[in-house]
């Protein structure tokens, strides 16, 4: 599936045509790298923010949940180290003006040699940048982009600047005056909200190490070169998970998460083959393990989650700032401590596009005249996961077909989302269903004034049965539950 350009642009142009996902502010020609999910991308959205959910708070006796505000008091992100390490390494084109991340642009230069068949000389490529990344070093980074001649793609020239380092975090005012306000950040991670609010939450809960809170929520950084669809936003929503343990066994449940992270990106119908590991070869500063799960994209290998050791960083960090004693007694061992801190960091955004991407078919389907086939546009989401569970669709708007299919309907609907429509040749809306991924439809005909039962067609293997119409719904919620 690497770098298949052509699925990757037929994938954006279905989300766009069937309500997942919309370029933001579009009647003014856009905003870039911001998007609007439609009615069934949030709706996906949704189900597997939900699922998340789910796992992490519902599923584990020791996970609890919060949701802190997207301000926080600006000393909280000098104690992090964003204030001052927060940045990416950037160079601009002097003939266009142009600002690019500097990995992402010898990225794109390996990329090339690789579609070039230099699969060899790509990756020489991309160690070298590693190398140089680690130990900052920018004039050699910038060396590295002069030899290998990589031009800027709008003015197509080698001419750069030095190489310097950009803050990612948007910065905006906070107060009713302009004299009198002062200088606040939107969060670029959620990270943050769960560490200040330890000691609440441990307290109020009576919650004993090793325990975990878990938060979803907005995010923002300021991405000079954001790109790739929906994996690189401005405007992007995190599913975080701070897992606190006594020092000492950082490692011990650095390993257990990482296991169970994979497991639970499985479970979602990923295809393993799909899915690796990517261990970091340069760690940041607070971390003393860190890993990425990634997916083969269209767009070949990225990360989706990551799972870090971040040591006894943030809290013993927090505590220094605020002048505040953030620590936890053990009684186990009759000692006060600050616990170190697993986390486990997923981008929702970027989990959609995984969806989306394993999900996503152009399939070839047999058609009346045995020498001729169809070609069908179907997601294959789980059925937990599908913005629509069940279509209801009378096969005429008359004869009292409507009618038993509203009622149908109403059964339906307090227990999953369904969809109802009378419009076109079942043929046809057969295949609206497919493209948004409804797993199931139900056909109302004349036969059902009869006995009572329906034609139900499943969305993948494109059987038909006929079953009675009061087992649809257990039907259904046994394929959800499944």
């Amino acid at each position: 599936m690497a770098n298949d350009q052509k699925k990757f642009q037929a994938l954006i142009a279905h989300c766009k045509e069937y309500g997942f996902i919309f370029p933001s502010s579009e009647i003014y020609d856009g905003l870039s790298a911001v998007y609007d999910y439609g009615q069934n991308g949030s709706q996906l959205k949704k189900n597997i923010r939900d699922y998340w959910w789910k796992s992490m708070t519902q599923m584990h006796e020791n996970i609890v949940g919060i949701d802190a505000a997207i301000f926080m008091h600006p000393t909280t992100w000098k104690a992090s180290g964003h204030v001052d390490n927060f940045s990416d390494p950037m160079i601009d084109n002097k003939d266009s003006n142009k600002r690019y991340r500097v990995d992402h642009l010898i990225e794109g230069k390996a990329e090339q040699l690789e579609n070039e068949g230099k699969t060899t000389e790509a990756k020489v490529l991309l160690q070298q940048m590693d190398d140089l990344l680690k130990v900052n070093d920018f004039p050699g980074l910038k060396k590295l982009i002069e030899d290998q001649k990589i031009a800027c793609s709008i003015s197509g020239t080698v001419n750069w600047t030095d190489i310097r380092q950009f803050n990612l975090m948007f910065s905006t005012q906070l107060g009713s005056t302009t004299e009198g306000a002062s200088e606040i950040y939107l969060r670029p991670e959620t990270a943050q909200g769960i560490f200040v609010n330890f000691l609440n939450v441990q307290k109020t809960g009576r919650m004993k190490i090793p325990f975990g809170i878990a938060q979803t929520g907005k995010a923002f950084r300021n991405e000079i070169v954001a790109r790739q669809f929906i994996f690189r936003m401005r405007e992007f929503e995190q599913m975080e998970m701070q897992y606190f343990v006594r020092p000492g066994t950082e490692l011990e449940w650095y390993a257990f998460w990482k296991a169970e992270r994979l497991k639970w990106h499985k479970s979602l119908g990923i295809n393993p083959e799909r899915l690796q590991y990517h261990d970091h070869s340069k760690l940041a500063h607070y971390a003393n393990a860190a890993v990425d799960i990634e997916y083969n994209f269209p767009i070949g290998f990225k990360e989706v989650e990551g799972i870090h050791s971040r040591t006894d960083y943030d809290l013993s960090r927090h505590q220094q700032f605020s002048g505040k004693k953030i620590q936890y007694f053990d009684n186990e061992i009759n000692k006060n401590y600050v616990p170190c801190v697993v986390e486990t960091s997923i981008g929702l955004d970027r989990s959609v596009l995984m969806i989306l991407s394993e999900a996503y078919e152009e399939e070839a389907v047999p058609t009346a005249d045995p020498t001729k086939t169809d070609i069908r546009t179907v997601m294959h989401f789980p059925a937990f996961l599908a913005p629509i569970k069940l279509a209801i669709l009378p096969l005429l708007k008359k004869d009292g077909l409507p009618e038993i299919a509203r009622k149908l309907m109403d059964e339906c609907k307090s227990q999953f989302y369904c969809w109802y429509e009378e419009k076109d040749s079942i043929g046809k809306r057969y295949r609206r269903q497919d493209a948004i991924g409804t797993p199931f439809c139900v056909t109302i005909d004349h036969q059902t004034k009869e006995d009572d039962t329906v034609t139900i067609r499943y969305r993948d293997s494109l059987k038909q049965d006929r079953i009675k119409l009061g087992e649809v719904k257990d039907k259904v919620l046994k394929a959800i539950n499944g």
